[in-house]
């Protein structure tokens, strides 16, 4: 678990001097941190409209088991590109690169609502629902500055099950088990964004390319889980 900061009770100033600068770079890294994860946006957004030009859902439907490995292979490698190069000039253009691929993978998603009569809707409905509940981690965690560390490894272990699941189903094709596996997606990456912004607060992360990353897979992670289940329970077919 990571040191936490205590709170300086007492009125010494060599304590307060050496605690100064300890806060006032953890707020340096979450401001950089929310600054560089909504620029990431841009080419997210733009990676999507790239996918639905090149009508990249139809590889999809052409393979339906390949083509999500595939998928799951590059977004991999990309993640451990960005991570060897944050600490270097190229970090930044790593990760705005990997969020263009990421927004080019969410174009199979984005076909099918567009295929619902208010598909358009429950995009936006999604997109606000991550925002909503992003804000309200962030300010948990933010306002409250206790230290969530602890949730690190049942959150870990989580997710090696869920991306378990997620890679059997590709194969089994279970409409009900592809369900469940996005409501529990929804709860893991809520309580991630929840432990991702303490360890900020808390001093636990100091790279700002690396928080962002962080970050920014959780809210794509919750926005997918998320409009996967509006579409399956309020979708509106044609």
């Amino acid at each position: 678990m990571e040191p936490r900061l205590q709170p300086v009770f007492t009125r010494d100033t060599t304590a307060q001097a050496t605690t100064t600068p300890v806060t006032d770079s953890q707020n340096r890294v979450l401001r950089n941190t929310y600054w560089l994860l909504a620029l990431s946006m841009l080419p997210t957004v733009a990676g999507a409209w790239v996918g639905m030009q090149m009508n990249f859902a139809a590889l999809f439907t052409a393979s339906p088991i390949m083509a999500p490995l595939l998928m799951f292979g590059v977004m991999i490698g990309a993640l451990f590109g960005v991570t060897a190069l944050r600490n270097s000039a190229w970090g930044v253009p790593a990760l705005f690169g990997f969020t263009f691929i990421a927004g080019v993978m969410l174009a199979p998603i984005l076909s099918v609502a567009a295929g619902f009569r208010n598909g358009g809707q429950l995009v936006a409905l999604a997109g606000g629902m991550t925002a909503v509940i992003f804000f309200a981690m962030a300010t948990i965690a933010t306002v409250t500055k206790r230290d969530f560390s602890f949730l690190g490894k049942f959150l870990f272990v989580g997710l090696i099950l869920l991306v378990v699941a997620s890679l059997a189903n590709v194969f089994f094709q279970v409409p009900a088990v592809s369900l469940t596996i996005s409501a529990i997606a929804v709860l893991l990456f809520s309580m991630y964004l929840l432990h991702d912004v303490s360890r900020i607060v808390q001093g636990g992360e100091t790279n700002y390319i690396t928080a962002t990353l962080n970050l920014f897979l959780d809210l794509y992670n919750l926005f997918i889980g998320l409009l996967h289940l509006l579409l399956a329970f309020t979708g509106q077919r044609d």
